[in-house]
């Protein structure tokens, strides 16, 4: 819709945290939990680790892209809806749609404000949860993932984890995907369609899931479909059979 941060500025600080969790910004909870799998993956010594470990980094890249694209476009840039109340109409409890849009009840908004608050303290938790004893005995390092072991020996505190982190690679990764994302839709907006022009094939892949919906629809949705088509016309073949 473009524009909604000064309609909608309770909704949008917390769009902000959890964004910046989600695209693993230290010291938010999201970096913690990204930041061990990615050193985990760098420690590994198993076959594949290497390549999961780039698809990882890669992941801190595109995670921060299309969560900032979210953003930006949403709550920044040009408002693109209708503020004049021409289309109002009258909703539930006689309320007029129409019009500025504005933040919702506390139902929502409650809710929003709860989860935002663990996705700036839950990831100070990762000393006792992950390398502490926070499960007993309920979970256990094997002796052939003895890398994770050798992890918790390099912890020395979430602080220190946090400052650590503002020198890594997929900090940085994320605070360029943030970056080109703020400049092809913030700064440079009329960039965005030329990039989606030039990627070509590419982009078609990408609006095309790599063909996982299309897949889904054809196997599992109209699999079922096809499956209760034949059993229904089953059961009325049995039922139009005479009586003896």
């Amino acid at each position: 819709m473009g524009g909604l941060r000064k309609y909608l500025p309770i909704t949008y600080a917390t769009m902000v945290i959890g964004g910046l969790a989600n695209a693993g910004i230290p010291p938010f909870a999201g970096f913690f939990s990204k930041d061990a799998i990615i050193e985990a993956l760098h420690a590994a010594q198993r076959p594949g680790a290497g390549f999961a470990y780039w698809l990882a980094l890669g992941g801190a890249f595109v995670s921060a892209v299309y969560t900032f694209r979210l953003i930006f476009y949403t709550f920044h840039g040009k408002e693109r809806f209708d503020t004049s109340g021409a289309h109002a109409g009258h909703g539930h409890e006689g309320e007029a749609h129409g019009g500025p849009p504005h933040e919702p009840r506390w139902v929502v908004t409650l809710p929003l404000v709860m989860l935002a608050v663990p996705s700036v303290v839950a990831g100070f938790y990762i000393g006792t949860i992950v390398y502490g004893d926070y499960f007993g005995s309920s979970i256990r390092v094997l002796q052939a993932h003895e890398w994770i072991a050798e992890l918790a020996h390099e912890f020395h505190g979430a602080w220190a984890m946090v400052l650590h982190g503002f020198t890594t690679a997929p900090f940085w990764l994320a605070v360029a995907g943030v970056g080109i994302t703020w400049y092809l839709y913030i700064a440079r907006p009329d960039l965005a369609g030329v990039v989606r022009e030039k990627g070509g094939i590419l982009t078609r892949i990408l609006e095309a899931k790599y063909g996982f919906d299309d897949f889904n629809d054809w196997f599992f949705a109209g699999g079922a479909d096809r499956k209760s088509t034949r059993l229904n016309s089953s059961h009325s073949s049995v039922s139009r059979m005479p009586s003896s």
